[in-house]
């Protein structure tokens, strides 16, 4: 699914290139878009696509998902040298989150039992996981933009609730399937860009570490302890 993925985020990029190129105007506020906007402390709206994979013992497991953002640049500039910049609350919701792991197959899972150890073949119930996530709490720094590009730096916490147990679990006899849960938390650490197109319109770019737990809620807690997923979208400014 992911090499389906990257292509298709790549012709999307180029699209909105395309587009928002040709409908640009000749305007003096052009010239420097992204200082013009910013200094208003302005609000910020648009939709995004993103898609990444985990790592670690969880790289079989891929992950897209759709949505949209709004934000608020709530602060004038702050601090001196590279770190100076804004302050930005924002949140996020996808009706649209899906993760691709490993098909249903029977997984070798060691046991111990009356002082003897040995393995046992058990169900593992993989497959495609759909479901919706909020993010309602993103804590932006914005630093100092340049003419046209906006970079950024954050730290988010948001919730995903799935279809089915989350994430896949080995099905213990007479258990049900997976001990895992519905819900999980989604504590994320994220670093971006705006590329002004238009006076008050941006192409918004992202990279965003993303940490997936039940903090517990089910039975066991196995999670998927980091993913990178990456992201974009277009963003209007008020």
């Amino acid at each position: 699914m992911l090499k389906k993925f990257v292509p298709s985020l790549f012709v999307l990029a180029f699209t909105l290139v395309s587009f928002s190129t040709n409908a640009q105007t000749s305007s003096a506020i052009n010239d420097n878009p992204a200082s013009t906007v910013f200094a208003t402390r302005p609000w910020e709206f648009g939709p995004f696509l993103q898609g990444g994979v985990g790592v670690g013992d969880r790289s079989d497991f891929s992950f897209l998902s759709a949505g949209a953002r709004l934000g608020k640049v709530i602060t004038n500039q702050h601090l001196p040298g590279l770190l100076r910049g804004q302050f930005e609350y924002a949140g996020e919701l996808m009706p649209y989150w899906q993760s691709f792991t490993p098909a249903p197959h029977l997984q070798e899972t060691k046991y111990e039992f009356d002082g003897q150890t040995g393995s046992v073949l058990l169900p593992y119930n993989g497959g495609t996981f759909t479901g919706v996530s909020i993010t309602p709490i993103i804590l932006r720094w914005n630093l100092k933009p340049g003419r046209k590009i906006a970079p950024w730096i954050q730290g988010a916490g948001g919730l995903v609730w799935t279809n089915h147990k989350y994430p896949p679990d080995i099905i213990v006899p007479h258990g049900e399937p997976g001990g895992t849960s519905i819900w999980n938390f989604t504590p994320q650490f994220g670093i971006g860009l705006h590329y002004f197109v238009k006076p008050r319109q941006s192409l918004t770019f992202a990279a965003n570490a993303i940490h997936i737990s039940s903090a517990s809620l089910g039975d066991r807690n196995p999670g998927v302890n980091a993913s990178v997923q990456f992201q974009i979208g277009y963003t209007w400014w008020k």
